[in-house]
Order: structure tokens, then C-alpha cells, then sequence
């Protein structure tokens, strides 16, 4: 078997590098479109469309060269909102789509926007080799653990039991947990937020949209009419000290009023305790490191999460590491190749051919 040598590929740098900027300032209002934002009153799309609109111009990234491409879904009413380019795409495809349209246009700022359903049925195998190739994309998963759409069936992330007009005797499947999939499939960047805390909803997305390669973030997100409530523990004031653990770069994991809880692993088995932080156990607790190659312990950490009705999950960038991005690599390929025979002279000629 015949391998071809790749060349060594350039320093992976910013996400926005080769997109052009502007020196002029921009604000919020013209990222916004003319079109009426029409979404259930207290959506959380709303708190997530605001907080883009409001981060974007800090980009400094001309209009023209952002693109929001979205699947089939609530959420996927976003780029009609924006006044970029975008493209409403179809039912969980939307990956698929901006991978090439990352690979062809170096000079644009490409995002997706999907839910759980979206993402995580139809389209999961499209979200696992977006992350797996490490396209120079960002990915918004809303997550609200419902199908809003179409009316209020369970979805991928259902807790168990869960009763909807698709389950009327409660949800028998097992939730997937959209961390723990992005993790798994080697994501570079890994990340969850929640739509109400604006503050950090937008330092995640501003680190997502400088990252080079494929930046996932998970979104929780409230549905009103069909799953309302599914996050009050991690948003109402008086349980989400208690509810989250925030994960801050080179900090030890502590959460709780007064940081008496914290995260120590097990000597044992080598998994991830919650435990009460006293003097014996202070100087045990694990240090956040989202730089970490080895992606075992942002893996341990999305395990965390509460797989029914979430009553405790980390916040925060699990995983930011380097690695070459697919569509880098593809562009230098081609240049490689340079002077290559047709594509039709190819498909004409003998079953192999050598690439010099």
C-alpha cells in the first residue's frame, strides 16, 4: 500500500485568521436584519440571538464574510436574524454544508447553528466527522431536551421517563450526553454555556469564534411551551451555586456556597468524586486544565452531568487544544497536487495513478 507524505502543516493560529476585517466601528444594530425575530415568548433563542449580535462586532470581521448556516428547527430560524450571509439548510445537514463551504472559502467566518434534535438524530453522523476532521467552524447546539418545532416529541437528550406526545408513557431511551459525543469524536474545542447568563454565554462564543477548528458549544436552552423549566436548577439564584460547577482554566474545580464542594479523583478507579473540601482533602482537588491533549479528563468531567432531570452539570471550556484543521490541510493538498491531470482524464485512465 502507497502513502503519500502531507506537508508539514502551517502553526494552526486563529480561527479568524485570513478573513477580512474592518477598522471601522460596528455595533449591534447592524448585525441585525429587518426581519421580525418571531420566536414563543420566553424562548431562550432570544437571550442567544442577543448575546451574538452583541459579540460580533467586537470580531471586527466584515458582514459579508460571516456565514450562519442552520439545520431544521427553532434555533434554525437564526439566520434570518443576522445580517450576514447565511443559509437555512436542511434537516441536520448543516454540518455537511459548511464543511464545504469552509474548505472552499478560507476568508469566511463560518457558524452553525442546530438543536439537539437536529444535531443529535438525523445529524449526528454529520456533527461526529465535522468534529473528528476539525473543520474551521463554530457549532451552537441549543439544547432545550425537547423537539419545539414539531411540537413537543422527546429528543435525543430526553431524560428518562420523559412524557411527550411521542411517549405517553414516559421516554425509554438513553439520553446522549453532547459532550461527552463531542469529546469522544476528539473535538479541539469543547464547551457549555447557559442562555440566561449573558456574561458568559458571550466569553465562550468569543473563544469559540477565535478557535481554529471545530468549536462545539452546548447551549442550555429553555423551552417555555413544551419543556419549561428543564434548567431550573442551574439558573434560578437559589440553587445554582449548588447546581454548577464552573470550570475556570488552571483553577481547582470547586462550587457550592463558599466553594464547600469540590472535585478530587478517585485513587481507585481513577474516576471523578464530588466531595465535601476540607484540610485533608484541599490540596487533592483537580485543576482544571482545558489545554490538556489527552481529552480523559474533560470526558470524566462531562460525566458530571446529570443524565435525568439535570440538577447539577460543569460550565465552562472542557477541552481547547491545537490540532490541523481539515480544511487547511485540504488547501495545502491541493497545491501539492499543482499541475494534476483532469478530473475526466482520471476517471478515464488506469485504476491507480501517482501524484508527484
Amino acid at each position: 500500500m502507497t502513502t503519500i507524505d502531507l506537508p508539514m502543516p502551517k502553526p494552526v493560529g486563529d480561527g479568524l485568521e485570513g478573513i477580512p476585517t474592518t477598522s471601522e466601528p460596528q455595533t449591534r444594530r447592524e448585525f441585525s436584519s429587518d426581519q421580525e425575530v418571531r420566536w414563543c415568548p420566553g424562548c431562550g433563542d432570544y437571550a442567544v440571538l442577543a448575546a451574538v449580535q452583541g459579540f460580533l462586532p467586537e470580531l471586527g470581521l466584515l458582514r459579508e464574510n460571516i456565514v450562519f448556516i442552520s439545520g431544521i428547527g427553532c434555533a434554525s430560524r437564526f439566520p434570518y436574524y443576522l445580517d450576514t450571509y447565511g443559509m437555512h439548510s436542511i434537516h441536520g445537514r448543516a454540518p455537511a454544508i459548511a464543511t464545504g463551504l469552509a474548505t472552499t472559502r478560507e476568508d469566511l467566518s463560518v457558524w452553525v447553528v442546530t438543536g439537539d434534535g437536529d444535531a443529535l438524530s438525523i445529524g449526528g453522523n454529520h456533527l461526529i466527522h465535522a468534529l473528528r476532521r476539525n473543520v474551521n467552524m463554530t457549532i451552537l447546539l441549543f439544547n432545550n431536551r425537547i423537539y419545539g418545532l414539531t411540537k413537543g416529541q422527546y429528543s435525543p437528550t430526553s431524560e428518562p421517563g420523559k412524557v411527550t406526545k411521542s411517549t405517553p408513557f414516559g421516554s425509554i431511551d438513553a439520553p446522549l450526553n453532547p459532550l461527552s459525543l463531542a469529546l469522544g469524536a476528539e473535538g479541539t474545542f469543547v464547551a457549555r454555556t447557559i442562555d440566561s447568563d449573558r456574561k458568559h454565554l458571550t466569553t465562550v462564543l468569543s473563544a469559540a469564534a477565535r478557535h481554529r477548528g471545530t468549536s462545539f458549544v452546548e447551549i442550555y436552552q429553555n423551552c417555555p411551551i413544551f419543556n419549561d423549566g428543564a434548567f431550573d436548577a442551574v439558573k434560578d439564584p437559589a440553587t445554582r451555586d449548588e447546581a454548577i460547577i464552573p470550570l475556570e482554566q488552571g483553577e481547582p474545580i470547586r462550587f457550592g456556597n463558599g466553594g464547600h464542594r469540590g472535585i478530587v479523583r478517585n485513587r481507585d478507579t481513577g474516576s471523578l468524586d464530588i466531595v465535601e473540601v476540607d484540610q485533608s482533602n484541599i490540596d487533592d482537588l483537580l485543576v482544571h486544565d482545558a489545554y490538556a491533549d489527552d481529552p480523559t479528563t474533560a470526558f470524566a468531567l462531562s460525566r458530571l452531568t446529570d443524565s435525568g432531570v439535570v440538577r447539577r452539570a460543569p460550565i465552562g471550556i472542557f477541552r481547547q487544544v491545537e490540532r490541523p484543521t481539515y480544511d487547511d490541510l485540504s488547501r495545502q493538498q491541493l497545491k501539492l497536487a499543482g499541475d494534476t491531470p483532469s478530473l475526466q482524464s482520471l476517471i478515464d485512465g488506469p485504476n491507480a495513478w501517482e501524484v508527484s
